[in-house]
């Protein structure tokens, strides 16, 4: 990382991406509602948090926050 990314952060670049991700397919049935994802993201960890933005060497969590926060 070339900066220090906040909880805060991540949340609302998850958040953010799961909005673009499920804008064309959500699906109840299967599709957690948007603020039941915002809950579930809330509640973890900063590392469940870059767990869950599936982030690597080569997608790193600047991009991620770039893309998304």
């Amino acid at each position: 990382m070339t900066h220090t990314t906040t909880r805060d952060q991540l949340i609302t670049a998850l958040i953010n991406e799961y909005a673009l991700l499920t804008h064309d397919d959500y699906d109840p049935a299967i599709d957690m509602s948007h603020a039941d994802y915002a809950q579930y993201v809330r509640d973890m960890s900063y590392d469940q948090l870059v767990a869950e933005a599936t982030v690597d060497d080569i997608f790193t969590v600047d991009e991620f926050i770039h893309n998304y926060g």
